[in-house]
């Protein structure tokens, strides 16, 4: 039996995976940090592959872009495949004077301008998008023993990549302060496009679930990293996934 975005059959995915958007980061992820490596899809060019770290089985199964991408392959590794914990690994954009490029940001919640939440629950309640204690714990815990520092707290999951929140005449703005000013008020450290529904799909199904994120993108220093190093360097945020996936 095969899911109808991933040619995988029952039992070739573990119960733990990582997801990253990019296909190339999960062949590097697959290639630089598991043993006994199996490509078990490739529909899409959206690879999945199957190792083991440290004796264990981990998967890491490529989502692309955005909400409804990573909806997909959410909804078929949990209802098709079993897997019980699943860790966000991507970048972001860091919008905190306290975030910089290549800092690590593990998403505690997740705020979001999607309608996801919305039509799940009919419109009569905003849904609180949280990470799984345990697994951000564990997260938390693994960093500080490999001594890589983590900044924890609020992201925001964005629908639209290119938008105009940001302009002071827009809608969002009044003239003095734009909506990310605001979004800084508040404490959003970062932006980014999929943990609104990582977490929505893993309360519904009661799984697992964590986003843990490396800022390519410093929006407030207008610095940026290179789409080579997006592809494949990060390998902070990729240990401290693996090391908290097999705990």
């Amino acid at each position: 039996m095969t899911s109808i975005h991933i040619e995988a059959e029952v039992g070739e995915v573990a119960e733990r995976v990582l997801l990253p958007g990019d296909p190339v980061r999960a062949k590097v992820i697959a290639e630089n940090f598991l043993d006994d490596v199996h490509q078990y899809t490739a529909i899409r060019n959206t690879w999945g592959f199957t190792g083991k770290y440290k004796g264990e089985r981990v998967s890491i199964q490529a989502t692309g872009m955005g909400i409804p991408s990573i909806s997909i392959y959410l909804h078929e590794l949990i209802e098709v495949y079993g897997a019980k914990k699943l860790i966000r690994v991507g970048t972001c954009g860091g919008m905190n004077e306290n975030v910089h490029l290549r800092d690590v940001v593990i998403a505690q919640g997740s705020t979001t301008d999607s309608s996801i939440v919305n039509q799940a629950f009919g419109g009569v309640l905003n849904f609180s998008l949280l990470a799984d204690f345990d697994l951000l714990s564990r997260a938390v815990n693994v960093a500080k023993n490999l001594n890589l520092p983590v900044k924890v707290g609020n992201v925001i999951c964005v629908d639209l990549f290119y938008n105009d929140y940001d302009d002071p005449n827009g809608t969002f703005g009044d003239g003095k302060n734009t909506f990310n000013d605001k979004l800084r008020k508040y404490g959003i450290l970062a932006v980014e496009m999929e943990s609104a529904a990582l977490y929505l799909h893993a309360a519904a199904a009661g799984v697992q679930a964590l986003g843990i994120f490396t800022v390519s993108d410093d929006l407030l220093k207008k610095e940026f990293c290179t789409p080579e190093e997006r592809q494949s360097s990060f390998n902070d945020m990729i240990k401290i996934a693996l090391e908290t996936v097999i705990q």
